[in-house]
């Protein structure tokens, strides 16, 4: 990690790590995640939240040392995880996530979210699309909310300027940490293929936050 990595962080509102965890690693990840699903009699497609707060093997995952380094490059020594949720397209599953910033569903002191590749990802089965740089401002989420997909906060497509998006796709085990402020959507999943993704929270400990119930499995890296 060196003062660019930071820098472009606080620049552009993510970083890529390639290659966090290993091809097998990311397997064992997914194998586990399907094993909760399994435990909870969750069938289709959706979002699973509190992985660690079931599983070693997540925990492991959440502290693993190159990721802790990085972290604490951008937010200092004090980082703690708060949870972290499984978002997994099935073969079937058509629809993408609306554009919106993580921060409207937590307020709070500012969070990263560390999205991390249980399947290779690209625009056919779902990968992650951002604008860089707009994590330095709050932006109305007052989209129209049609669907049953859970994001309350959402914003219009037509509110995003298409010249701005980036495209991200990513190899199984890579990892994109990135600021809560920044605004982000997914592509649907119309490739007939998995595409799940581990999403993970964490927070400059330093920051007084309330406490929020669904960080069960809180701990400080």
């Amino acid at each position: 990690m060196t003062a660019a990595f930071k820098e472009e962080f606080e620049n552009q509102g993510y970083v890529i790590l390639k290659g966090l965890y290993t091809t097998e690693e990311a397997h064992r990840l997914k194998e586990e995640a399907a094993a909760i699903l399994a435990r909870h009699d969750v069938h289709q497609s959706g979002v699973f939240l509190g992985l660690t707060a079931e599983s070693p093997l997540f925990k492991e995952a959440a502290r693993t040392p190159r990721l802790a380094q990085a972290l604490k490059e951008i937010v200092g020594d004090s980082v703690v995880f708060l949870s972290d949720k499984l978002v997994f397209k099935n073969a079937s599953t058509d629809f993408g996530s609306p554009w919106h910033q993580d921060y409207s569903y937590w307020r709070g002191s500012h969070k990263l979210s560390v999205w991390i590749a249980l399947d290779d990802a690209n625009p056919a089965n779902g990968c992650l699309r951002i604008v860089p740089g707009s994590h330095l401002s709050t932006a109305s989420h007052d989209g129209q909310v049609t669907d049953d997909l859970g994001f309350v906060h959402r914003l219009d497509e037509k509110d995003i300027d298409p010249s701005q998006i980036v495209d991200l796709p990513a190899s199984k085990g890579d990892a994109i940490v990135f600021h809560d402020l920044l605004l982000h959507a997914s592509y649907p999943n119309t490739s007939g293929a998995d595409r799940w993704a581990l999403i993970s929270t964490y927070k400059d400990g330093t920051q007084p936050d309330p406490d929020y119930s669904w960080a069960k499995a809180a701990f400080a890296l």
